[in-house]
């Protein structure tokens, strides 16, 4: 009761001054309006269609993301890559994935996260969809493959940052924790999916089938998401959309270092590079370390057990969090505990890799590991929100471009280093010094409170950013 308490005095004053200084609040009238009309929540009916929609979207993005990955291993005997090549070919993917977080989250506070989500995702399932095509069409089909997979790391890369900015403006504070665990879940469904769906194709089929499914139906599910959500309006993109904020641009660069200066803002970001680093090392090379390690194992067993433990947790994760928040814990310390399992306790099992000896033993500590990762959705991923609900995207997308250059380091790095010791301890070894180096600083640093507004004068300002 006391800490409910708390954050009825810590709120108030906020209030207060918006009522008092509706127009200083956002630095003009004009932009004020903007804003509220922007952040009109969803009726619940409306937001739990949103959130299957959203849960799909998220699924067919990892189904396409996960079929290089699943079919590395076939791609890499029929073209002859070695282990660096390899690593170059799954790598590239993070490195346009770098590019299209800032804008992506910049597009989407502004013109609205659904369009940017919707545009994107016709893209790269139709790019999904001609891989195969690029790869026999092509003289150096390492050459294709990489920049094929450079071209999906851009146009997926506005997903995630389209979505925290949908989710801070359409979303209440208390849900979005279960919205984000729910539609973060998707990862885990999708790659489930591919994993079990894609690797009985792969066997049947070819590699060709993993991508063309995967294409087809994400191309489907944008082209149904514009036809019944959106009513078959837009998504209409405009220069003017984009720049109606144009006048305000030195108060812009002026607010983003100020923000920037934040200690909480720095913890989520290096925190979220952590998280986003280790996870997309384990999503690209997992298929081939029980590939290697286990030869005779199935692979829709270690491609579909791990993801399937994954997908209760997430929900698990949200739950816990919202229900924690709503029976008055402080909301800090629950996205401090959420991340400490998800990168903490995690990294026990992670470390338990280095000594296996046994298939069911390594799927079992591996879907211990996938399972807590999924705690981030309750914590580093939901706190951005917590603290700039007024530019949630862009900062998500500044977030997912440092996680996404750390993830192309060390995806690399990774398959330098099995290649340089011949063991796979030392990856997981690299996984579980980063996890902790992330979860120290969120330890010390991370905090719940609005930092996107300043104070001056006994007055609450909003940070045009």
């Amino acid at each position: 009761m006391a800490i409910l308490q708390k954050h009825g005095k810590n709120s108030s004053p906020d209030l207060a001054s918006l009522k008092e200084n509706p127009a200083d609040n956002f630095g003009a009238a004009g932009c004020q309006k903007k804003w509220a009309e922007s952040s009109s929540h969803w009726p619940r009916p409306v937001a739990r269609v949103w959130t299957v929609v959203l849960l799909l979207g998220t699924c067919l993005l990892y189904c396409a993301r996960v079929a290089m990955p699943i079919c590395a291993v076939t791609m890499a005997e029929k073209f002859q890559w070695t282990k660096r090549e390899s690593g170059m070919v799954l790598g590239s993917f993070f490195w346009g994935y770098c590019f299209t977080q800032v804008i992506g989250g910049y597009m989407s506070d502004r013109v609205g996260g659904e369009k940017v989500m919707l545009l994107s995702a016709a893209a790269w399932g139709a790019m999904t969809a001609f891989t195969p095509i690029l790869a026999h069409f092509c003289s150096q089909p390492i050459v294709s493959m990489t920049l094929a997979r450079f071209l999906m790391g851009l146009l997926q890369g506005v997903h995630y940052p389209s979505l925290a900015s949908l989710c801070s403006q359409k979303v209440v504070d208390s849900e979005r924790g279960f919205l984000m665990s729910t539609v973060g879940s998707g990862s885990y469904l999708g790659t489930l999916v591919i994993g079990g769906a894609g690797s009985l194709m792969l066997d049947l089929y070819g590699w060709e089938s993993v991508f063309y499914v995967a294409g087809l139906l994400s191309v489907l599910w944008a082209y149904c998401m514009w036809k019944y959500l959106l009513k078959g309006e837009g998504p209409i993109i405009t220069l003017e959309s984009l720049g109606s904020r144009g006048t305000q641009a030195k108060l812009t660069r002026r607010n983003w270092l100020r923000l920037f200066k934040q200690p909480s803002v720095c913890a989520v970001i290096v925190t979220h590079l952590c998280t986003a680093s280790t996870f997309f090392t384990l999503l690209s090379w997992l298929p081939t370390f029980f590939k290697d390690t286990f030869p005779d194992a199935k692979g829709w067993v270690f491609n579909v057990i791990p993801w399937f433990v994954a997908i209760p947790s997430s929900l698990f994760s949200g739950c816990l969090s919202d229900h924690l928040i709503s029976q008055g814990f402080d909301t800090a310390s629950v996205r401090k505990l959420m991340q400490f399992f998800s990168m903490g306790v995690s990294s026990v099992f992670t470390l338990f890799l280095c000594g296996t000896t046994t298939f069911p033993t390594a799927v079992a500590f591996v879907s211990a590991t996938m399972g807590l990762t999924t705690f981030s959705h309750s914590g580093v991923s939901v706190n951005v929100q917590d603290l700039a609900p007024s530019c949630a995207g862009a900062l998500f997308g500044v977030m997912n471009t440092c996680g996404a250059f750390s993830g192309v380091i060390m995806v690399y790095l990774s398959g330098y280093l099995i290649e340089a010791t011949g063991s796979w301890s030392s990856v997981f070894l690299l996984i579980t010094v980063v996890n902790i180096l992330g979860l120290s600083i969120f330890l010390a640093f991370a905090e719940a409170r609005r930092v996107d507004i300043e104070g001056a004068k006994g007055r609450y300002h909003n940070m045009n950013i």
